[in-house]
């Protein structure tokens, strides 16, 4: 889990002022950005249909009337969800940040509104892997509405990216207090994990689940997470899970691909080689081809595992392009792909200069030294992975090693 800053704005006084009336009064059909075509795999039915006309009424409203803040806020939720679906991060992501910088632009703006585009502005910059800023903005977002559940959420995700643990527990419980839901408890499962509670976690996961609505996407993904916690803790039975969401939501590919792990965890290569080709034909989401690249290296297939590898360089020069923080994903790349510890080195010391407290980029850095034969420093990081008690099994490997 994503750091590079967004582009901040800066105000060049009258003239600034002018350009940004200029921009907006001369929105175009040209400047909204396009909702692009799904998968037919992950259309699922009525549902793309739906989300066309909503996306097709806004766009004409924000066309019609420019200062129509309301539906340029809507065009930002239909964004973010795409991306969500369509693992299309380039182009959605950037297209939400837009939209509520459209908004932001205004100088005078209801204060609801103001509220709504900043939280979804810092949600956008969750994404990105933009923490520190998505955590500036979230808490601006908070002073304005210090009672809306969705936006403790953001500042949950901020802290834990960050390191600030304690904080981060402290948001959940206000999370929890407003708005006891899928969201909320999905978030109380994953800091029991963080702090050793494997149990727990499962068991808030399992809230989180029963609390959405079957087949839509945020119930899917709960039910993905909670299937993860029993593949990472050694319950390969998490496979039903993953079935199960299959039944729920036709061609999902996330989950697709966990089974592909499921049966690389079970040494069935072949099937998990399908699986992931599966997957990655649905949307092109980088995390399948590098685990792709891993069943062909566990095959000995060296060739096959190169061509993968350079397929991934191009997609992440892309999200990096769009404002994607990759340092960990290039970390993880030259460390367990290309074998390349030196440079996994400088990427996860780069993440480590951003947020120095987060127990997975100390981790990921006390693995690399450990290969590397440097236990003094492998020892120094782990010790500040293991500072909330975490259980990850990386951990154990460290231990085994050390």
């Amino acid at each position: 889990m994503y750091r590079i800053s967004f582009l901040l704005l800066i105000l060049f006084f009258s003239f600034a002022c002018a350009k940004k009336q200029n921009d907006q009064t001369t929105l175009s059909v040209n400047n909204i950005p396009l909702l692009l075509d799904r998968n037919e795999a992950i259309q699922n039915g009525q549902e793309w249909s739906d989300v066309q006309s909503y996306y097709g009424t806004s766009r004409q409203a924000l066309l019609a009337n420019p200062e129509d803040y309301e539906a340029a806020l809507k065009l930002v939720y239909v964004f973010v969800n795409e991306a969500r679906i369509t693992g299309e991060h380039g182009h959605y992501y950037p297209a939400a940040l837009k939209m509520t910088e459209y908004i932001l632009d205004k100088p005078e703006l209801e204060k609801d509104l103001k509220f709504r585009a900043l939280a979804a502005k810092a949600g956008v910059q969750l994404s990105l892997h933009d923490f520190k800023n998505a955590l500036k903005t979230g808490t601006e977002a908070m002073n304005l509405n210090p009672y809306n559940a969705q936006n403790y959420g953001v500042l949950v995700d901020a802290n834990v990216e960050l390191g600030n643990y304690e904080e981060a527990v402290k948001m959940a419980d206000k999370m929890v207090s407003i708005r006891p839901d899928l969201r909320s408890y999905a978030r109380v499962s994953y800091l029991r994990e963080i702090h050793g509670d494997v149990d727990g976690a499962i068991e808030a996961m399992k809230l989180a689940v029963d609390a959405g609505f079957p087949g839509q996407e945020q119930t899917c993904w709960s039910r993905l997470t909670l299937g993860n916690l029993y593949k990472q803790y050694g319950q390969l039975d998490a496979a039903e899970e993953y079935r199960t969401i299959l039944q729920e939501r036709p061609k999902y590919p996330f989950a697709i691909a966990a089974l592909a792990e499921v049966a690389i965890e079970r040494k069935k290569y072949s099937e998990a080689e399908q699986l992931l080709k599966d997957a990655a034909n649905i949307i092109p989401e980088v995390g399948f081809y590098e685990e792709l690249a891993k069943v062909y290296k566990l095959q000995g297939k060296k060739e096959a595992c190169e061509k993968t590898v350079q397929e991934i360089w191009p997609m992440l020069a892309d999200d990096e392009a769009h404002g994607h923080n990759m340092n960990l994903e290039y970390a993880s790349i030259y460390a367990d792909l290309v074998g390349d510890l030196k440079k996994a080195l400088k990427y996860a010391l780069k993440e480590y200069e951003i947020r120095p407290d987060n127990i997975d980029v100390n981790r990921k850095l006390a693995l690399i030294y450990q290969d590397m034969g440097n236990s003094s420093k492998a020892v120094e990081h782990m010790a500040k992975a293991t500072k909330t008690n975490s259980k990850h099994p990386e951990l154990k490997q460290l231990a085994i090693k050390g």
